[in-house]
């Protein structure tokens, strides 16, 4: 056990659970603009308002203008339009195959190590030719686009060609998507509805083929070689490179019309590759078709089967409707005839004679119900036959009762259609989707200046544009639509299971202010790449396949990048000028505190320096006072010794005198020695003195010696002693010493610019330590990080005034200051109850909404229906 508490052990579990550094990469082509740009934005988006159909206006001008200037350039070189980005001939023929697959962000096996196979590897066309070499008259529409073109090819998407036949029976939509084409020079234009607006594509006129050339397919040509043809090459491109039937891909019904493959084919290339746009959901691809807003309605939670059965009584005027089965489990085969797993598309809605009849569309052209109303079944006859104009064959249309509808279909999509009488505003920003499912601090607002109807979108980026760069992260969205100054919600979302791609509502509203919570649910996919990963893995070697996918990427973030805006630039100002002053009111405290240290420490020292000198002194008086004793009795001695000698030799003189005086001898040598003894006595004085200087001059150069040897000892053992210790110090080691407690703030504020120069990272935020906790440091590697760039677009009615809807983005306000008393830069930008915000109340239905309750029984009533308001 390493003795932490348990909820130690778990805070710090989550806090490397979380990534400390929440985002994600925005732009994944090089771009030298924007690596110069050092300067982080901040904030949301600028929001936009116009007509509805105002985008498709310029993406249609715009898609006009490019295909008049490919029409003009290849006019003047004589030559037909070949399409550099998506040269599906030459992609085929060099098996590069970047038309047909996605990049590949499947992780390898971790046992065996085998790449998974790119989505679109069971594509296999085996040639490409230009719509002129395979159709003998073609005709882009034969009698105007109809359901009945549409049959579906060897992509999986039914979704999008069911999208069609729905739109097939509102006059006018297929044709306004491809607006502009030239059949000679080879050249499509089409437009398509995108993040919320209109885009404009271009495609050129090859088509993938089901057979090889003739010249590629050596087994049918030496099949036909040996048949009895005038023209073997001939005879084998009529019967398989042929007309609609030889296509590999989407074709129309009849053989010479061509609107069809060419509209998928650009769909494609809009989204990368073929292989992007199989599997699907068919409201969705209204959606991208009409620039509509799409629902999703369940069998089982339909309320009013009346009300609904109104709703679909609207089809192709306000709304189009599409039914999907086997949704739940994957389901295969048929039930009757229908087919499991598949998108069909509601044609026409009747109620005659108290039958409820409802007209489906199988995109396959095949396949149809066989129960009550299906072709050939009792309840038709002649007169019916008429009345619903109808006509029995195998080509995938048939009548449904309402009840069997609602029996053997289990999901609906309804798609709104906008008309020129609505405009739409809108809004985008980046959100951190956090593990906990909880409305996002960050908020949409908007205001309203008139009463009437509205309907609130919420959406992520359609990452079908980008397949293969999508990254781990998959997202459900929801949201509440709250009053501006009230606690709890006026509706909210129902949540999207199958189109996630977005959330919305349709109410009334009242003039006033309004605000958006959103709520994202984040699941992390681990069998999946990471896009910075996936640009490693192919960067070189599908550089073009990279480029044409990242740029889409990059465009489709592009509408998250987050623009600070005036407030927040003052805001972060603020806080950036308070953080930089307490940073260096903190660094002149540390400096005082060292100047206090120094002047302490010095002081000490100045101290400590005048004991040792009067020790010193003192020292120095007792050794000279020793040394004066010892020299005097040194002297003393040598006077005494010298003295008892010449004593001696005087005897020894006496003596001999004595001797001669006794025996009356006295000799010259006798007479001298006594002579010289006495003179020796005067002599001997003055030796003695000369003596005792020379061995005082000795002994003082030896004590001298030594005095020096002790004071080198004692310098070594103190460090700081000298050895002019015992003089005063001067007067401006004193001034020196004063001056350490005297700096002004003024002074203090230039060594701190001093220090900031020596040491430019010196005021920035050290870095968090890591987590010891090796379990938990499993996550810290690979922590969750999932950030969505979500889009807020609010439709409304179109008035003689004007703009009636303004949004903005309120996010908290990171720069606060909750530790300064006069509460300066505190709260966010927005607030709800408490100043808690309004994305922290729970949801009526959520298990913990009670405890979150507050005040009195009436209190807690407005607070769930939504009528309480928030403190100032």
């Amino acid at each position: 056990m390493d003795g932490r508490t348990p909820q130690r052990a778990v805070d710090n579990f989550w806090k490397s659970f979380h990534t400390k550094a929440p985002g994600k990469a925005t732009a994944v082509i090089p771009n030298k603009k924007r690596t110069k740009s050092k300067k982080a934005t901040k904030a949301a988006t600028p929001p936009s308002t116009q007509r509805a159909d105002a985008s498709y206006e310029v993406a249609a001008a715009t898609c006009r203008a490019k295909v008049a200037k490919i029409v003009q350039d290849c006019r003047r070189v004589n030559r037909k339009y070949r399409d550099p980005h998506f040269n599906i001939e030459f992609d085929l023929k060099l098996d590069q195959r970047e038309c047909l697959e996605s990049l590949s962000n499947a992780v390898p096996d971790p046992e065996t190590g085998e790449q998974p196979a790119a989505p679109g590897a069971e594509f296999l066309p085996r040639s490409a030719k230009r719509v002129t070499e395979i159709f003998t008259k073609p005709q882009f529409y034969i009698n105007g686009p109809t359901a009945n073109d549409v049959r579906q090819g060897n992509d999986g998407d039914c979704w999008l060609m069911a999208a069609l036949c729905a739109l097939s029976f509102k006059e006018g939509l297929i044709e306004k998507l491809c607006v502009a084409h030239d059949q000679d020079v080879g050249v499509y234009g089409f437009v398509f509805y995108r993040d919320g607006e209109w885009i404009s594509e271009i495609v050129d006129d090859f088509l993938y083929l089901t057979k090889a050339d003739y010249d590629a397919q050596q087994n049918d040509r030496i099949m036909f070689d040996e048949l009895d043809y005038r023209n073997p090459q001939e005879a084998y491109t009529r019967i398989f490179q042929s007309n609609s039937n030889s296509l590999y891909f989407a074709q129309c019904e009849h053989p010479q019309e061509t609107w069809l493959p060419l509209l998928e084919k650009c769909y494609a290339k809009a989204h990368g590759d073929y292989a992007a746009i199989e599997g699907g959901l068919g409201g969705e691809g209204v959606e991208d078709l009409t620039g509509g807003v799409a629902s999703e309605f369940f069998a089982t939670d339909i309320l009013d089967k009346e009300h609904f059965w109104k709703q679909l009584l609207q089809a192709n005027k306000e709304f189009l409707f599409g039914c999907s089965t086997g949704i739940f489990g994957g389901g295969f085969g048929s039930r009757r005839g229908i087919i499991e797993g598949h998108a069909y598309s509601i044609q026409r809605v009747v109620e005659i004679e108290n039958q409820r009849l409802i007209l489906l569309r199988n995109p396959w052209g095949q396949g149809e119900w066989k129960g009550a109303w299906a072709d050939g079944s009792k309840e038709w006859s002649p007169e019916w036959m008429k009345k619903l104009g109808h006509k029995f064959g195998e080509d995938g249309e048939f009548w449904i009762c309402y009840e069997d509808l609602l029996r053997h279909y289990q999901c609906f999509e309804r798609v709104r259609l906008f008309g020129p009488e609505w405009n739409v505003s809108q809004i985008w920003t980046t959100l951190h989707a956090p593990w906990v499912q909880e409305y996002n601090e960050t908020y949409f607002s908007f205001t309203t200046t008139q009463s009437g109807p509205v309907v609130i979108v919420v959406s992520q980026l359609d990452d079908r544009y980008f397949r293969g760069l999508e990254g781990q992260y998959m997202f459900q969205l929801s949201f509440r639509v709250h009053k501006a100054g009230v606690a709890g919600y006026i509706v909210r979302s129902e949540t999207a299971h199958r189109m996630r791609r977005s959330a919305n509502v349709e109410l009334d509203l009242e003039a006033g202010a309004y605000e958006v919570y959103v709520k994202i649910k984040a699941w992390r996919n681990d069998h999946v790449l990471p896009v910075q990963a996936t640009i490693r893995k192919w960067a070189k070697s599908k550089r073009d396949k990279v480029s044409r996918i990242g740029k889409a990427y990059d465009l489709a973030h592009s509408r998250g990048q987050i623009i600070e805006s005036n407030e927040e630039k003052k805001m972060r100002e603020a806080y950036e000028k308070r953080r930089m002053q307490k940073k260096r009111a903190v660094a002149k405290r540390d400096l005082q505190k060292q100047f206090k240290s120094a002047y302490y420490q010095k002081r000490k020292e100045h101290e400590r320096n005048q004991i040792r000198a009067a020790k010193k002194k003192e020292k120095m008086k007792i050794k000279a006072v020793e040394k004066s004793k010892v020299k005097e009795e040194r002297k003393a001695a040598k006077a005494a010794a010298k003295k008892a000698a010449a004593k001696e030799r005087v005897n020894d003189v006496a003596a001999k005198d004595e001797f001669s005086k006794k025996t009356g001898v006295e000799s010259v040598d006798m007479r001298n020695e006594v002579e010289s003894a006495k003179a020796g006595e005067k002599s001997e004085s003055k030796d003695v003195v000369r003596e005792e200087r020379k061995e005082d001059s000795k002994e003082d150069s030896k004590e001298a010696a030594k005095e020096e040897a002790r004071e080198d000892t004692e310098k070594d053992e103190t460090k700081d002693e000298s050895e002019d210790s015992e003089e005063p110090e001067s007067e401006s080691d004193n001034e020196s010493l004063a001056s350490l407690t005297d700096y002004s703030d003024g002074e203090l504020e230039l060594q701190v610019d001093a220090l900031e120069r020596a040491d430019p990272t010196m005021f920035d935020s050290p870095p968090e330590e890591e987590d010891s906790d090796e379990e938990n440091g499993l996550f810290a590697k690979d922590p969750w990080n999932a950030v969505a760039v979500v889009g807020l677009r609010v439709y409304h009615k179109t008035t003689a005034s004007g703009e009636t809807v303004a949004l903005s983005v309120r996010r908290p306000n990171p720069y606060a200051d909750t530790s300064e008393s006069d509460g300066e830069g505190t709260g966010s930008a927005g607030g709800g109850a408490d100043g808690k915000g309004k994305g922290g109340v729970l949801d009526v239905d959520d298990t913990a909404m009670d405890a979150t309750l507050q005040g009195e029984l009436k209190e807690k009533k407005e607070m769930i229906m939504g009528l309480r308001k928030t403190s100032a």
